[in-house]
């Protein structure tokens, strides 16, 4: 929740302020950390291997440093395997939810 009035900040308990002052330490951490891994990133994409006498990038191509597509298609996976127990609950719930319609 964004404070929109003093009212609000004045209000909080301790420990109200305390999480959220976690909160937003914990923020700033991965802000640090977006941008420590941005450059790094942009490190990587500079490398060169050495073909013959020259050098040459070692990613020729955007999608030889981030296959996107790639990405895409392992997150359409199922990711859990139901077994035979979880199935039987699912059928279970999907009568008892069809019941109360």
């Amino acid at each position: 929740m964004a404070f929109t009035s003093l009212y609000h900040i004045e209000v909080l308990t301790l420990r109200e302020y305390l999480l959220r002052l976690h909160a937003f330490q914990l923020q700033q951490i991965d802000r640090e950390y977006n941008m420590h891994k941005q450059a790094w990133l942009n490190h990587q994409v500079t490398l060169t291997k050495e073909q013959g006498k020259k050098q040459v990038p070692i990613y020729k191509r955007f999608k030889d440093f981030f296959d996107y597509e790639k990405y895409l298609k392992e997150l359409r996976k199922p990711k859990i395997r139901l077994n035979n127990q979880m199935k039987r609950m699912a059928t279970i719930a999907k009568q008892v939810n069809s019941k109360k319609g």
